[in-house]
């Protein structure tokens, strides 16, 4: 297990990364939902329930951002009951593992308030859209708020600070990458790829 703190890693990358050349998307309704044609084409294949659990959830996300409620914790409790099946969804308690023990996001008495802020930011920020929603996709990755489940709340925050925007992609397959906490040319091309998809 690493000893690094890659939370803590992340959130100077955070500070860091050149968000600013986020690409300006196109508020074009596309032909096709990239999210549900993800769901029902290879989660659904692999999992029915689980595609059926991920379609509740986007719905809520797609609802919660036409209401323009706030990005918080709570809401992504909301989501997250819906994709794993349970009865509550709380905020991990302990260090939290990815990548076979490889990646250690810590825990410390503000990590839940500085996630907080964090989704506040996705939202209230003046960064272009790409950019917030990589940011948020990315924080919730290396927040890593839940026990289970994360890389689909992840990508359900993303499309909803998108949605949030009037803005829907007709692919979501290729976001589906592995990502690191301590790389911030990486970080700042995830909202590159967000525009690219956007274009297509």
């Amino acid at each position: 297990m690493t000893a690094t703190d890659c939370l803590s890693t992340w959130l100077r990358v955070r500070r860091d990364a050149d968000w600013q050349r986020a690409p300006v998307l196109r508020r074009v309704q596309p032909a096709t939902d990239g999210f549900r044609v993800w769901c029902e084409g290879p989660v659904r294949r692999r999992d029915p329930v689980r595609a059926n659990r991920l379609l509740t959830a986007y719905t809520l996300a797609r609802a919660a951002a036409a209401y323009r409620c706030p990005l918080d914790f709570t809401l992504l409790a909301t989501w997250q009951r819906e994709v794993l099946g349970a009865a509550e969804a709380p905020f991990r308690v302990n260090d939290a593992y990815a990548k076979a023990g490889r990646e250690r996001y810590g825990l410390t008495p503000r990590t839940q308030a500085d996630f907080a802020v964090c989704l506040r930011e996705a939202i209230e920020t003046e960064l272009p859209p790409a950019a917030r929603a990589a940011r948020a996709y990315l924080d919730v990755a290396f927040f890593h708020p839940f026990t289970d489940g994360n890389a689909r709340a992840a990508l359900l925050t993303l499309v909803h600070v998108l949605a949030r925007e009037d803005i829907v992609l007709p692919e979501v397959g290729p976001l589906q990458i592995t990502r690191y906490p301590d790389d911030p040319v990486g970080a700042a091309d995830l909202s590159t790829l967000i525009g690219v998809l956007n274009r297509r």
